[in-house]
């Protein structure tokens, strides 16, 4: 969960930031911002941002808030920072706000501890499977991790939902080999002119096709009688804006699990966040590359290094001898070092999506554009589609597996896209310094 930390600050400061916050904080409260939280406290009221330069962020503690502190969470966290920003602006050596990602022990308890129907009531729809099975199996992975992509889809949508002001349409489905899916989707929006958030859950047994898809990578796989059952569920998103100065940003975090002849069971986990903006902001790909590199340090200091150069490779658009975007992090065949630790991990990376991705929007809201810029954007987002029909391995694995639902595989590609021939940009230009980001990937953090 994102949050935005309130520490104290002088005495002089405190009337000022509590007369700009209140009527913002009650205005969140009425509308029901289930992330606004009010910590009582003997201690007299705190109110200061607690921000950090580019150059001190990777080391700060993130996530700790001081007794008596109030935190906001998620997009209510930016709403409320933007309220305070006429009180901070003679403060303009701070660079950005520090996004605090660290998941409070609270909430870890309450994934273990807590009930499954009572988790359920703040998601989107009903979880797939029956919360009856899930309740008796609440301890095994296939339970948590769908618990866990079902809570990562209802906090993505809400925000989502925040800023652009419109309401996803919520569509489930079943797929009569096993399983099915919730798919959240929000089409011209005041902001959004694509968002799909989906979530899936299936089980059967493998296709010829897909098995050789996953021999390919090195798997070893020993069904029985030529058969081999799995299951595999996962949330993944694809935001396309309508202004071109506020990046597409996707994610996709999913686990794999495949029951051989001895009843042996092989499970991984795979993922990742990518960010592809139209022009470059080099303030913007260092706050959504810092957030996730934070979420990777807590479990091991080459997971971002590693998964970052990942990212950039498998993102790569081979024939156009570009990337598809700035990157973030990818990584897939995760079974190392332990089933726990590595959903440990996968979680910390599903609760960034909010905080590297909503302060970007906000940034970029009321950005104006020309034409000619929004021209471009339907240039980049032509070579979004190529990439997506023909390297991506979700679109090829769900294309390849019988009663996968053709509309939410494909909710990836925008609304609108262009393909210009021989298109390239004037040398000087700010497409041009894009193409030369793309073609020559950076290092951000």
């Amino acid at each position: 969960m994102a949050t935005f930390v309130l520490c104290s600050v002088n005495r002089t400061a405190q009337s000022a930031a509590r007369r700009c916050l209140t009527p913002h904080l009650k205005g969140l409260a009425s509308a029901g911002e289930s992330g606004l939280l009010l910590a009582p406290s003997r201690h007299r009221f705190t109110t200061n941002l607690r921000f950090v330069s580019h150059g001190t962020a990777g080391r700060t503690a993130a996530g700790r808030t001081r007794r008596g502190a109030l935190a906001l969470s998620g997009a209510a966290a930016v709403t409320a920072a933007a309220a305070v920003a006429g009180f901070l602006a003679n403060t303009n050596h701070f660079q950005r706000a520090e996004m605090a990602t660290k998941v409070p022990r609270a909430a870890e308890e309450t994934e273990q501890e807590g009930d499954v129907l009572e988790r359920c009531r703040g998601f989107m729809s009903l979880p797939v499977t029956d919360i009856g099975e899930l309740q008796g199996r609440k301890g095994e992975m296939r339970t948590r991790m769908e618990m866990l992509i079902m809570e990562t889809q209802a906090e993505f949508c809400k925000a989502l939902q925040e800023v652009d002001g419109g309401t996803f349409k919520v569509d489930r489905w079943d797929r009569k080999e096993g399983g099915g899916g919730i798919s959240c989707v929000m089409q011209d929006g005041k902001v959004f002119e694509k968002a799909g958030v989906n979530v899936s859950v299936v089980f059967g047994h493998l296709t010829e096709e897909a098995a050789k898809q996953m021999k390919s990578r090195g798997k070893v796989l020993k069904g029985k009688d030529g058969k081999l059952p799995f299951c595999a569920m996962g949330v993944s998103s694809v935001i396309h804006p309508k202004n071109p100065h506020i990046p597409t940003v996707h994610f996709n975090y999913r686990y794999f699990e495949i029951e051989e002849e001895d009843g042996g069971k092989q499970w991984w986990f795979g993922g990742g966040t990518d960010l592809t903006p139209v022009y470059i902001d080099k303030e913007d790909a260092f706050h959504f590359h810092n957030t996730l590199k934070e979420a990777c340090d807590k479990h091991h200091p080459q997971y971002y290094p590693d998964f970052k150069k990942w990212c950039d490779r498998y993102f790569y658009v081979r024939h156009r001898g570009e990337t598809r975007g700035i990157g973030g992090i990818f990584f897939d065949d995760l079974d190392t070092p332990s089933q726990e630790e590595v959903f440990h991990f996968v979680k910390s990376c599903a609760r960034t999506v909010v905080p590297c991705y909503l302060p970007i929007v906000y940034k970029h809201l009321n950005d104006s554009f020309t034409p000619e810029e929004k021209d471009w954007q339907q240039v980049r987002r032509g070579r979004y589609v190529e990439f997506n029909l023909v390297y991506d391995r979700g679109v090829k694995f769900g294309l390849a597996t019988p009663g996968s639902r053709i509309e939410s595989i494909l909710m990836s590609l925008p609304l609108t896209a262009r393909w210009e021939y021989m298109h390239e940009p004037a040398r000087g230009t700010r497409e041009a310094d894009m193409l030369e980001v793309l073609r020559n990937p950076k290092e951000w953090v």
